[in-house]
């Protein structure tokens, strides 16, 4: 699936779908679920911390309340905040479950951000690439438009260096 790499404050962003970096317990706390969180207003943790823990790599699904989405699908690339770091394997699964249930949910546009990297700990070079691949080997039935997104200048260059070099494997 094809997919473009945006630079940005995810909360900002205008989607079916918006993508919460969450950790297995769905407690919204910093980074991109902070974020998420002063933007979409109280109620949005609220309904995430309801939907109780989760296993590591599944996802939850709220509504967006005051963000300009329909939904907000939390996935957990990481176990709860101190318990442990982001792995491969749930940066691999968060991923692909996240495009998943948005693709269930007849999204047609749905904006992720480098899941488990930042805040969780694994790299971003690394956690990107595995990101990206899982996006172009994805095969939707609805989503048209998959927004990959960083804040910072230097994350946005190398996420976009990287999503160049896995879109030229594939060619």
């Amino acid at each position: 699936m094809e997919f473009t790499v945006v630079k940005g404050d995810i909360a900002q962003q205008s989607a079916d779908a918006l993508v919460n970096a969450a950790g297995t317990s769905l407690v919204m706390g910093s980074g991109v679920a902070g974020a998420l969180r002063r933007a979409g207003g109280e109620a949005l943790n609220d309904a995430a911390v309801a939907k109780g823990s989760i296993d590591l790599g599944a996802v939850a699904v709220t509504d967006a309340y005051d963000l300009d989405a329909e939904y907000v699908v939390h996935a957990a690339a990481m176990p709860h905040y101190g318990d442990g770091e982001a792995t491969e394997r749930s940066i691999r699964e968060a991923t692909t479950n996240a495009l998943a249930r948005a693709d269930e949910l007849d999204c047609e546009s749905v904006v992720l951000p480098a899941l488990g990297c930042g805040v969780a700990g694994f790299p971003l070079e690394q956690g990107a690439r595995l990101i990206a691949r899982e996006i172009r080997a994805f095969d939707p039935e609805s989503l048209a438009d998959v927004r990959f997104i960083t804040y910072a200048d230097d994350s946005y260059e190398t996420v976009s260096e990287v999503a160049d070099s896995v879109r030229s494997d594939d060619a």
